[in-house]
């Protein structure tokens, strides 16, 4: 009898295992429907670049992206896909080809794919799922969010259904369909992994980051959520060998459909353009501010002749509302600002010296970044002043110094020593930084300087801008207790 239990309960535990095993695999997502269903609006781009007498693409994991922050946690290389295979994305690489993907978005013929893949090309080859081969015209492309739109001379396409990134929600599962290492028409599935990621030299884009497999040769594929829709374009990857680590990003749809739109209409695009530096609100910054918490845009400066300008922001004031949509960090406000309509009056909620205010700003085009001009101006008499407690000496700045470090301001002393111990070196201040300002006080010379410093409160955590090159940042600098 014992026996004849232990197995019927043996038998009951089995039973039990092997269905959970099939509830669980069918709780699993089925890709193959909708793989079956849009693939044939997928295409394969490849082109023939124009020729240089240099290499256009970096080979060498070794070298440095210009303008890459080096204490982020995106401290590797960001890499477009087929700049991680030098240039070319075909299994025998070639310096004048290249490989990408790209989808149908009407039947009569327009595609979109990544500006990267379509970039100094001289010819553009897009390959349908039936083997049919078009050369395309390039209608337009903006380099700042990495799209591309071509128009290929067929009529009763296969296309695909663009959906809503910012209906999307992290953990859900995505597909992305391309051509990695031009193997054809290959699918890939993960999750989104987060919303809204902002990477170096990208400020306009907040990037769909997944888990789902991209590798060279995807740039410009579609990423699709379980409803068969489009919600996202496939642009770069964070990659130490050029391959898939883990990290891919997406241009969102809902700005893949803007883009596009312009393009399509004017061959261009414009953006809004506010003319101001930003930076995180770090909590030491906070707590100079005294803020309740870490949050909004920093502004380190006003670009000369800017909407900023004119409607009378000033350097300090933290954006904390753009046109009634919330900055919690200093990343979310470029793609809020550029997505603003151009010649539109919106209001911004700033915090300036504790105070909440609202300023109407009028939104102008964003120029060409060779136009945006910091202008230099200025002059001092070369006095030296040390402030020993705060371990730092400061000296006027001569015309000269100001010409050669290019400062956009007429204010500011020229930091001379630092010792190795000290508040001025807590605060990260260096020798060759140049302090503007001091809690919201700008800093014309030495005495102003030294008479600031010394109303200061002993333990008080105050902002300090200052110019590192011709860059603005602020620091939090804490006074010595006494």
């Amino acid at each position: 009898m014992k026996q004849r239990v232990t197995s019927y309960f043996w038998t009951c535990l089995l039973g039990f295992s092997l269905m959970s095993n099939t509830l669980q695999a069918n709780e699993l997502p089925d890709f193959t429907e909708l793989i079956e269903k849009y693939s044939p609006a997928v295409v394969n781009i490849s082109t023939t670049a124009k020729k240089s007498s240099e290499s256009e693409f970096p080979r060498d994991d070794s070298e440095e992206i210009p303008g890459l922050p080096k204490n982020i946690p995106f401290d590797e290389f960001f890499r477009h896909f087929f700049e991680d295979n030098g240039g070319s994305d075909w299994l025998e690489p070639s310096p004048t080809t290249s490989l990408g993907s790209g989808f149908i978005i009407s039947a009569d013929g327009y595609v979109v794919t990544n500006n990267h893949v379509t970039e100094n090309a001289n010819e553009i080859i897009v390959a349908l799922s039936d083997r049919r081969e078009f050369e395309a015209k390039l209608i337009g492309a903006d380099k700042r969010t990495d799209i591309a739109l071509l128009k290929i001379e067929a009529t009763d396409l296969p296309t695909i259904q663009l959906g809503v990134s910012k209906d999307l929600k992290v953990g859900e599962w995505v597909v992305a369909i391309g051509s990695p290492f031009g193997f054809e028409y290959s699918a890939t599935a993960g999750i989104v992994s987060a919303k809204g990621r902002s990477l170096p030299s990208d400020n306009y884009v907040p990037f769909i980051q997944t888990d789902v497999a991209i590798n060279p040769g995807n740039s410009g594929g579609p990423l699709f959520d379980m409803n068969g829709t489009v919600v996202g374009v496939n642009s770069q990857i964070y990659s130490r060998t050029g391959g898939f680590m883990g990290l891919s990003f997406a241009i969102p749809v809902d700005v893949m459909k803007t883009i596009v739109e312009q393009l399509k209409t004017t061959g261009k695009v414009s953006r809004g353009w506010l003319g101001v530096l930003i930076q995180d609100v770090t909590r030491d910054l906070a707590e100079s501010f005294n803020m309740e918490k870490p949050q909004g845009a920093l502004v380190a400066q006003i670009l000369s002749g800017s909407p900023a300008e004119a409607a009378e922001f000033k350097v300090g004031d933290i954006i904390m509302e753009f046109n009634g949509k919330r900055v919690e960090h200093s990343s979310d406000l470029p793609p809020i600002v550029g997505m603003t309509p151009v010649d539109s009056t919106v209001p911004v909620k700033v915090l300036r010296q504790g105070k909440s205010i609202v300023l109407n700003v009028k939104i102008a085009e964003l120029p060409p970044d060779e136009e945006i001009d910091l202008a230099t101006t200025g002059s001092n008499n070369g006095k030296i002043t040390t402030h020993s407690a705060l371990g730092l000496s400061v000296t006027e700045i001569t015309d000269e110094q100001r010409k050669e470090l290019n400062l956009p301001t007429k204010n500011g002393v020229l930091v001379e020593k630092i010792t190795s111990s000290g508040p001025a070196n807590d605060a990260d201040i260096r020798q060759g930084d140049v302090i503007t300002m001091i809690n919201n006080v700008d800093i014309t010379n030495t005495s102003q300087f030294k008479e600031v410093t010394e109303s200061l409160e002993p333990g008080q955590t105050v902002p300090v801008l200052i110019y590192r090159g011709s860059s603005p940042r602020f620091l939090a600098l804490k006074m010595p207790k006494k």
